[in-house]
């Protein structure tokens, strides 16, 4: 059964589907039959207070150790966007090598068996497999790959080798996009620290999608007399390592060498060149970044011995296709005095430009190969342009400076951030034509699935012309009927869904408010429109709340009044009245506005006095599957996105403060046991012992919570995936009930430790979910962040740290940098500080900033501005725009 694949209302289908998902408490259950499990979700949590206090805290970035044997899930994104997945390993080395265009789904395929409390199941790589049984990197390495240390001291030489077994400790900071590990043992004579990740810039998708891995070595001396030190870096030949066979040719090694690098090519020498190109033909190579390099084509001995580091290597190498070929580099040898130091840089880079076959029926951008083979012809080619642009690494580590100098603590950073690292693995593509595509999750619905991806934030703030593209190309393009409904998996459907043609028009006015003009509107403002109209002839009746049948994200059609999908277009409404407002279409503007009224207010006959709920409809009443009475974990999503697309307050706060508090109180839960021991047949996400919200829940212990006719989606209810998560979190930190947002932010944090399971990998259907990048839109609300590029409007109030020193990075449409607050005596002093391109600004929100008088600078020069009061607190609006460019601060003083 394709889990996103719905099925049409036969009751032949679904009887099929319900011998396959059906919880065992439900079969058959008809007028008459079991009552619902009863709701065992304590209200009292039982939260230790101290412990609670300490989630704010700035704390330290989050370190996995080898003595507490927490590196063997660790598979961080090291390459490029949409260039493959390869893991950087817990002990510095690259596995997985996901780079060869394999069709199985998720990043290890396996079906394995679980128990869920009442019956074992099988559960697939889509149902949760990955999650229950981790990867483990010892049994994925594909290629052979590393690095070693020779150091001579006093006549004697020392070898050891980057991996697990040679060190005492191994530290992994799991900061991404650059992760830092250390190396320690007592017989060892240097300090040892590796920076490694991929390229990584916010705003400049193309140089952050080269199909590379970075290396940057540190060595101290940490002795009393002089050391002479040697760093060696080696990578098997990948060309055809998958499907060669004998005699068809054989692997070639070839010194590669420049004035700012030297290393070595690795292909495929073909005996007669065949017909059709295989999924794994392409190219591997590996370069030391710098003059002096040593390369090898045929490196040996193995293990690592003193002769590797001074073996002469020949110009060229080959060998079968049942052998190993692999090509190392020495950095040059240094002689360190106490306390002195080097650095070697590498780059490891890829190219396997043949998208799946599968994928060519439908999707005619395959036929163009990947973005990265339309700017290099072979892996060669890719580390060549990194050795020519050291900017791209300096880059790379100036934003991971940047994000991570902070108040805000470390590891909440790294959870909310981390899954960006999504775009840089076999999820997601980008075809020669430049058009931006994606799963759900790693093979697994495809599509780029519009109500899965509008969950996700970080894109549309890290890299917005991908989403810009995804709007432009795919959303308003290609997926457009001519009634207006987009088709939400493009090429891969014929349907529109409700939930993703409004977040489709809401991403939209995210995407507009990212750029650094009107263009984007403009050119995109007709189709918009077309979009939007459908949207609001969903609503039959005229009240405001959408009451069309159609699909949703829970892979069902639900009847009646929703309140997540009904609060869902009425955000999607109130975005579409501002870009009409700012297109001066005054008619559609108050079309829209008539909309978002009658919804707001109607959105009370939601409000069951606790919560907001799903009103049946007149017709088919509860028949069909639905959230009806439940506690539903989207119910106020609306207001959610409201808050992240500056949309301000929709309907009522207080009831949908109330409504937050019951998901608290209702489905949240500091151990799922008990919870997924009752309620069966949801796919494990979260397992015994560990923390979540689920999904759905029945407090009020009705009989029939979900209707009359149980279907296998209901098996959704009692899951806790971390995409929805991530949404309820950033909403209650919105509106300001921190301590809640930040013990679910950790409860998803601690469920992917590293001793458990890949920090890095957030599952839902298959690995890296994109749901999953909703996590970026609780740093968002934690910044009280807004932004719209077009007007040159910036608003920062921070709800981590309102009464205190506060700093973070922010992006924009044109640069990034970091927002600084800090308060001396009477004074509130406001800084942003550009590290990357440039902000032009007309207006400075800086929520409630008290004081009468600003004194404003850029550069030293006065700059005039006024002070403005609003209900949202203190602006600053300057007479005409002004411009900070990279390496500029702006200083604000408010007295």
């Amino acid at each position: 059964m394709h889990r996103r694949k719905f099925i049409t209302q036969t009751a032949v289908s679904a009887a099929g589907l319900l011998s396959l998902q059906m919880p065992a408490w439900a079969k058959g259950w008809l007028p008459g039959a079991e009552r619902y499990p009863l709701h065992n979700i304590p209200a009292d949590k039982k939260l230790d207070a101290a412990w609670v206090k300490s989630l704010y805290q700035r704390g330290l970035p989050t370190a996995y150790l080898k003595t507490k044997n927490e590196l063997k899930y660790i598979g961080m994104p090291a390459g490029g966007l949409h260039a493959g997945t390869v893991y950087l390993g817990g002990d510095g080395r690259l596995w997985l090598w996901s780079v060869y265009n394999d069709e199985r789904e998720g990043i290890d395929p396996k079906t394995i068996l679980w128990n869920d409390g009442s019956s074992e199941r099988k559960i697939r790589n889509r149902d949760g497999a990955s999650y229950v049984e981790p990867a483990i990197a010892s049994n994925k390495r594909v290629l052979e790959q590393g690095f070693a240390i020779q150091v001579e001291v006093n006549g004697k030489k020392i070898i050891k080798e980057l991996k697990e077994e040679d060190w005492d400790e191994i530290i992994f900071e799991a900061t991404y996009p650059v992760a830092n590990i250390r190396y320690i043992s007592k017989d060892f004579p240097l300090e040892v620290t590796v920076k490694a990740g991929g390229i990584f810039i916010p705003l400049d998708a193309d140089n952050s999608s080269l199909p590379a891995s970075m290396y940057d070595i540190s060595v101290r001396n940490r002795g009393s007399v002089p050391a002479t030190v040697t760093v060696a870096g080696w990578l098997e030949n990948g060309a055809r390592k998958i499907t060669a066979k004998e005699g068809e040719g054989s692997r070639r090694n070839a010194i590669v060498s420049g004035d700012k690098y030297s290393g070595v090519y690795s292909d495929f020498k073909y005996t007669a060149q065949p017909e059709k190109t295989k999924a794994d033909d392409g190219s591997t190579c590996i370069l030391y970044l710098g003059a002096g390099g040593k390369p090898d084509t045929n490196a040996s001995p193995w293990p690592v011995t003193p002769a590797f580091f001074t073996t002469p290597g020949n110009d060229v190498a080959t060998a079968d296709v049942s052998e190993k070929l692999t090509g190392s580099v020495c950095a040059p040898v240094q002689t360190l005095a106490a306390g002195g130091s080097l650095q070697a840089k590498y780059a490891l880079s890829w190219h396997f430009n043949q998208p799946f076959p599968k994928l060519e029926a439908k999707l005619k951008d395959t036929g163009k190969g990947y973005y990265y083979g339309t700017k290099f012809t072979n892996a060669a080619e890719a580390g060549k342009y990194i050795a020519a642009n050291p900017q791209l690494w300096e880059q790379t580590l100036r934003w991971h400076q940047t994000f991570y100098d902070s108040t805000l603590p470390h590891w909440f950073l790294e959870r909310t951030f981390l899954n960006i690292g999504t775009l840089a693995t076999a999820n997601t593509y980008r075809f020669g034509s430049g058009r931006f595509w994606g799963w759900e999750g790693v093979n697994a619905c495809e599509g780029t699935c519009t109500h899965v991806w509008q969950y996700a934030q970080t894109m549309g703030r890290i890299f917005p012309s991908l989403e810009r593209d995804c709007r432009e190309r795919t959303d308003l393009g290609l997926a457009m009927e001519d009634n207006g409904g987009i088709i939400f998996r493009a090429e891969y459907e014929s349907r529109p869904a409700i939930d993703g043609q409004a977040g489709s028009i809401l991403r939209m006015y995210r995407e507009h408010q990212m750029s650094a003009d009107d263009g984007f509107l403009r050119r995109n403002w007709e189709n918009t429109k077309k979009a939007v109209r459908f949207m609001l002839a969903q609503d039959k009746n005229g009240d405001g709340l959408t009451d069309t049948p159609m699909e949703n994200t829970l892979d069902a059609v639900w009847e009646g009044e929703i309140a997540w999908i009904a609060g869902l277009c009425i955000a999607a409404a109130k975005a579409a009245q501002r870009m009409a407002e700012e297109m001066n279409d005054n008619d559609f503007a108050a079309t829209c506005k008539t909309y978002v009224d009658k919804g707001c207010r109607n959105m009370d006959q939601l409000f069951n006095g606790e919560y907001f709920i799903h009103r049946p409809d007149a017709v088919q009443g509860r028949k069909k599957l639905g959230s009806y009475n439940t506690c539903h974990i989207d119910q106020v999503y609306g207001q959610s996105w409201a808050w992240q697309a500056g949309l301000g307050r929709l309907w009522d706060k207080e009831k949908t403060r109330s409504a937050l508090r019951a998901l608290w109180k209702y489905n949240f839960t500091p151990d799922v046991g008990p919870y997924i021991k009752t309620h069966t047949g949801g796919r494990p996400y979260a397992v015994e012992g560990e923390g979540g919200m689920i999904m759905n829940t029945n407090p009020h212990n009705e009989s029939k919570p979900f209707g009359e006719n149980v279907t296998w989606q209901l098996g959704y209810f009692h899951e806790c995936m971390s995409g929805f998560e991530h949404q309820v979190a950033s909403h209650m930190m919105a509106e300001g009930m921190t301590d809640e947002a930040l013990v679910l932010t950790k409860a998803i944090h601690d469920r992917y430790h590293g001793a458990k399971r890949n920090p890095f990998n957030e599952i839902e259907c298959s690995d890296h979910y994109a749901r999953a990048m909703a996590s970026y839109g609780t740093f968002i609300s934690a910044c009280g962040f807004e932004y719209h590029g077009p007007k040159g409007y910036i608003r920062f109030a921070p709800q981590l740290g309102k009464n205190a020193d506060f700093k973070a990075p922010f992006t924009v449409a044109e640069g990034w940098g970091t927002y600084v607050r800090k308060k001396a005596g009477n004074l509130a002093i406001h800084t942003l500080i550009l590290k990357y391109g440039s902000l032009q600004l007309n207006e400075i929100s800086l929520g409630a900033a008290a004081g009468k008088t600003a004194i404003v600078k850029l550069g030293g020069a006065i700059v005039k501005a006024s002070l403005e009061r609003n209900e949202d607190g203190t602006r600053l609006v300057f007479p005409s725009s002004i411009r900070i460019r990279e390496n500029e601060t702006l200083h604000i003083t408010i007295a």
